[in-house]
């Protein structure tokens, strides 16, 4: 039981003015965070209280699942992350740690970095202790402070530099028992979520540069949310926008037939899919074929969309290429022939054919049949290009942005949009770490074998915001009983009574032997300002004790979801408040 004068809730009246969205404001007003800078919190005692009950709740799940708790170095040399496979890519969102002395100039390469996950390390620590399938499986995982260099931090813990995970990794034998520990995971991560009050759906995901087989986020549905998750109710389908498709190409949909033969004409000063689709030329955009230079690991490639369609850039990653980008419009004219504007991938019209790593089309292009392109001559489109005699492609695959009403891949229903926040992931890696690292297993035939990986991440520190995005109203945070700092606030109106003070002490204890945490507000403030503070610091139960109640034999009870507010007689407070306590911790 602590009490508020004696404890350090700094609340405030106003939110920051760098604070864009309710639980940014309510971190920070409620007395929750202090912002260091850019990306960077303080937990201040009343947030420290719930990103510990978050952080115990994780755990327990994780423990229940079979996982093995250890704790692995923030800091890290440099060389580990050079033997993995995403030295490359990961290294522009991490921090070098290099000597900071006066007068050292520090070298051109890290020495040491700072850790956004782990798979760099722990992969080379399962490699020197497990050898045999006889210790296969295992479930590794830490709750740690994780460094990433957010270009632009913003909303508060959600995109932060600096944070809180859970970050665990699964080794099996086989690819089979790597499925068992994803799904036991993933079923882990659902009841944690529930646990904390926090309502997330389960989507597919784009693996990016981690890599891996499959994997799924676990979203928050909310205005603010900085992903997007594509779905349908009826079939149950959810996914991250990046790795979401839909059903626009029919299964049984037949390549169409050329209509005619490929004609070339003149279109002087078109270079947009909209001037092409005005007059006189009046090519509708779902007629024109799109096509995109990327520069993947040094190589020029081609991306051919519809022109009304939006490139998923992400889902290049399926491609297989390390790092890719879009090319300059300097890189672009020596290998097509022509600027930007005028491209396209017909046979016999790119300069520098053999320059190209691939030509890869979206399947939707195959709904065009016979459209429109660049001519890759300058001021130049040819007209009658048909998708299978035409078109030098050297694979199909799904690019597009899935916008909202097209059919559901399973249902055919029409598909939804939603924003949301990420708040966990989970990734099937296979081999991708332990190939790298030389992470073997011997079996019962003396045969070597690379361990099968999965990792696993819940954003701690991003939760204890989501769970505010999602719960709160005009007046405050609204906490699930299960991760408030305090769940039972005893309001001691006048706290000069020792007969009132005694009566709180009585409740608070009450309470606290039915397994809450309690607060007893003893300051010496108006009622309205402790009020006031009770609904903005958010505690689920609130109990009000005063010297008029005391006079009519009463004492306040009230849930801070609810407007009523029940009169309980001062005999049997101790015991009505207890039973409350008890009925919410089963609930």
């Amino acid at each position: 039981m602590k009490f508020w004068s004696q404890f350090f809730i700094p609340t405030l009246k106003e939110s920051p003015a760098d604070a864009e969205i309710a639980s940014h404001k309510l971190l920070v007003r409620a007395g929750l965070v202090r912002k260091l800078g850019g990306g960077l919190y303080t937990y201040m005692p009343l947030g420290l209280r719930t990103l510990r009950k978050i952080s115990q709740a994780c755990r327990e799940e994780m423990d229940a699942a079979g996982a093995i708790e250890l704790q692995m170095p923030h800091l890290h040399p440099v060389e580990f992350w050079e033997q993995g496979p995403r030295w490359a890519a990961a290294r522009e969102i991490m921090y070098r740690a290099d000597h900071a002395g006066d007068g050292k100039r520090g070298p051109r390469d890290p020495e040491y970095v700072l850790g956004p996950t782990h798979e760099e390390i722990i992969t080379p620590l399962v490699k020197t202790e497990i050898t045999s399938y006889r210790d296969l499986p295992k479930n590794f995982y830490q709750i740690a402070t994780k460094f990433r260099n957010e270009i632009r931090p913003r909303y508060g813990l959600m995109r932060a530099r600096e944070f809180i995970m859970k970050d665990g990794y699964s080794f099996d034998a086989t690819d089979e028992g790597a499925t068992q520990s994803y799904l036991r995971m993933k079923d882990a991560y659902s009841k944690f979520f529930s646990r904390v009050g926090v309502k997330a759906i389960s989507v597919e995901a784009d693996t990016g540069v981690m890599g891996g087989s499959f994997s799924h986020e676990f979203m928050v549905p909310a205005e603010v949310g900085d992903d997007v998750v594509v779905y349908c109710e009826e079939s149950g389908y959810a996914a991250n926008r990046e790795k979401a498709t839909s059903g626009i190409v029919p299964k049984d949909l037949a390549d169409a037939a050329p209509a005619g033969a490929v004609e070339e004409f003149p279109t002087p000063g078109v270079v947009t899919i909209a001037a092409l689709e005005a007059a006189p030329y009046s090519v509708p955009a779902d007629k024109q074929f799109k096509t995109l230079v990327y520069v993947g690991d040094g190589n020029p490639f081609l991306v051919i969309l519809r022109g009304c369609d939006e490139l998923e850039e992400a889902k290049l990653g399926s491609l297989g290429f390390t790092l890719f980008r879009p090319a300059t419009p300097e890189e672009i004219e020596p290998v097509m022939g022509a600027k930007p504007g005028s491209l396209g991938a017909v046979k016999g019209t790119i300069k520098d054919p053999a320059a190209l790593a691939g030509i890869f089309a979206d399947h939707a292009i195959r709904l065009i049949g016979n459209g429109t392109t660049g001519a890759n001559r300058d001021g130049m489109h040819l007209r009658n290009v048909n998708v299978t005699r035409d078109l030098a492609i050297t694979k199909f695959g799904d690019f597009r942005r899935v916008r909202v009403g097209e059919p559901d891949p399973k249902s055919g229903n029409p598909l939804k949009i939603a924003r949301a926040i990420e708040v966990g992931h989970v990734f099937k890696l296979g081999t991708k770490y332990s190939d790298k690292f030389g992470a073997v297993y011997t079996d019962d035939q003396k045969q070597s074998h690379p361990m099968v990986m999965g990792c696993y991440g819940i954003g701690i520190s991003r939760t204890l915001q989501a769970i505010i995005e999602q719960s709160h109203d005009n007046d405050g945070i609204l906490w699930p009983w299960s991760v408030a700092p305090f769940q039972v606030l005893v309001c001691l109106l006048d706290p000069q009574l020792p007969e009132a003070a005694e009566l709180a002490k009585k409740i608070g204890l009450a309470a606290e032997r039915a397994g809450a945490d309690v607060l007893i507000d003893d300051r010496t403030e108006r009622p309205g300002v402790k009020f006031k503070d009770a609904d903005l610091i958010g505690i689920p139960l609130r109990i009000t004790v005063g010297g008029k109640g005391l006079k009519e034999g009463i004492v306040e009870m009230k849930w801070r979801a609810q407007k009523d507010v029940a009169k309980l007689p001062i005999a049997d407070a101790e015991s009505k408040v207890a039973a409350a306590v008890a009925d919410a911790s089963r609930a």
